[in-house]
């Protein structure tokens, strides 16, 4: 992330317009400890500054899907998240948004961990019966998809078939993120 200077007053703006939280976003690439350790610890160090001014900083470190290194990069990510979590004060609570991860169950102890509010899943540029048939092996994380959401809508559509086409979407990413099925 770009350093932010004036993140501050952003944040006293924030709070006088009643906004619940923040989101930081980077991208991992490879299963590389150090880089892992340095995105996660810039985004922790932000988060402490959103959870001073009584918001909910939202955690985004993506591990892109197309990485060769994915599952591994998946693990180290859990580790490091997992060593800030357990620095957070009692009381201060973060949302993590993830890459549904390789394999199924990698951020169970992220999910389950008393400093999470919530955990949800990026579709990360799966389509998005792929993201919903991954996130299904996923208990305790829930969809929050946008280009997954939005793949089969068209400007040009009318609108009863554009209403039956957004309805079908979030009937499918819903059932996902309700439906759990074994991994």
């Amino acid at each position: 992330m770009k350093p932010m200077p004036e993140l501050d007053s952003l944040l006293e703006r924030a709070v006088q317009k009643g906004i619940f939280g923040t989101k930081e976003r980077s991208v991992i690439h490879l299963a590389n400890p150090a880089g892992i350790a340095d995105a996660v610890g810039q985004q922790f160090e932000v988060a402490t500054q959103v959870l001073r001014h009584g918001l909910v900083p939202i955690i985004e470190p993506e591990v892109s899907i197309k990485s060769s290194e994915r599952a591994q990069a998946d693990e180290i990510l859990r580790d490091e998240i997992l060593r800030h979590l357990d620095r957070l004060p009692e009381g201060h609570e973060v949302m993590l948004k993830l890459s549904i991860p390789a394999e199924a169950g990698t951020f169970d102890a992220l999910i389950q961990h008393p400093r999470i509010l919530r955990v949800v899943a990026l579709s990360g540029g799966y389509s998005r019966s792929e993201a919903c048939r991954e996130l299904a092996k996923n208990p305790g994380m829930i969809a929050s998809f946008s280009r997954a959401l939005l793949e089969d809508l068209r400007q040009d559509m009318s609108d009863a078939d554009f209403d039956r086409s957004l309805a079908e979407a979030i009937d499918e990413i819903y059932e996902a993120s309700t439906e759990k099925v074994a991994a």
